[in-house]
């Protein structure tokens, strides 16, 4: 009796922990911590973005560019991220901090005069046109003038005191910053449309350099300061980054456009960095190259994507 009864006790026990090992194994594989079903979880959840953001490029009726990332956490979407398009004023943010790091090596100061000459003044300027020659302006002001309205007479005064385009790209190297090219004035790119294509940039290569921008790469803490708030207080593209996002959303950004020649607009872009209501920062940069659209549509087609990214991260 006794040698049954313990007999029955261990084919008991045995059985217990089968099912515990079981039960275990099962809990291990259905956890929502697993590591692979997270990964799988944010690989759906990055290819869904990127199917939206896909759909709403084919409205800009042009090849769109687009990179987006969450600062803080790495998220990050793009679509045709590594492809090369035409800049336009885009290239003043770089442009602006190869000044403001001669600035921060004591070699510019910001309430320097420096006059506007007659080679400097570029037609179709923003603000600065033949009534300008002559006048002399602060590198503060010449700074606003091309980053918050984008003005080109500004943009070639400030080239000319950095010395050339391609020193501006010299200094993109030195921060690490790859696949952006500053290589003409915007005389230049007046007088030729062609040249715009020389002066490009990749998405992912913008975001990369408002990353190293807003970490303070490049720049001292007053330089990176000041650009920022020109930025943020940029009057162009309204309808672009901006358009869609709630009223008193935080946007620091650059705008570039192009000329419609024949019918065709070769660069309507926007790149900028967004603060979350979270507080977390999205960089973003969005180009339409080639383009038959109206203005409206491609604006549209850009306000479209970072609302869409907006909804995604502020979940």
């Amino acid at each position: 009796m006794l040698k049954k009864a313990w007999f029955c006790t261990f084919c008991l026990f045995l059985l217990t922990v089968g099912c515990t090992s079981t039960n275990s194994t099962n809990s291990r594989q259905d956890s929502p911590n697993n590591p692979n079903e997270i990964t799988t979880s944010n690989t759906d959840r990055r290819n869904k973005l990127r199917g939206r953001i896909e759909q709403i490029s084919k409205t800009a009726q042009g090849r769109m560019g687009v990179t987006a990332t969450v600062l803080e956490t790495g998220e990050s979407v793009s679509l045709n991220g590594n492809q090369r398009f035409p800049m336009q004023s885009v290239y003043k943010f770089p442009i602006a901090m190869a000044v403001l790091d001669r600035v921060d090596r004591g070699k510019l100061k910001l309430d320097q005069k420096i006059r506007i000459e007659a080679s400097d003044v570029v037609r179709g300027s923003q603000i600065l046109d033949q009534k300008a020659i002559g006048v002399e302006l602060t590198l503060t002001e010449l700074l606003k003038y091309m980053v918050s309205s984008s003005d080109n007479t500004a943009c070639d005064v400030l080239l000319r005191l950095v010395g050339e385009p391609k020193i501006v790209t010299q200094y993109l190297r030195g921060l690490g910053v790859k696949d952006i090219v500053v290589a003409n004035t915007e005389q230049e790119l007046r007088k030729n449309p062609a040249v715009q294509y020389r002066n490009d940039a990749t998405p992912d290569a913008a975001v990369g350099l408002l990353r190293t921008f807003h970490e303070g790469k490049g720049l001292s803490t007053s330089s990176q300061a000041l650009l920022r708030r020109l930025m943020t207080e940029t009057t162009t593209g309204k309808q672009r980054i901006r358009g869609l996002l709630p009223k008193g959303t935080v946007v620091a950004h650059k705008t570039g456009t192009s000329a419609t020649v024949k019918g065709v607009t070769a660069a309507t872009n926007d790149v900028g960095i967004v603060t979350l209501p979270n507080g977390q920062n999205l960089a973003i940069a969005v180009f339409v190259s080639d383009s038959p659209a109206e203005a409206a549509i491609r604006e549209r087609s850009i306000a479209q994507v970072t609302r869409t990214v907006w909804d995604e991260w502020s979940k």
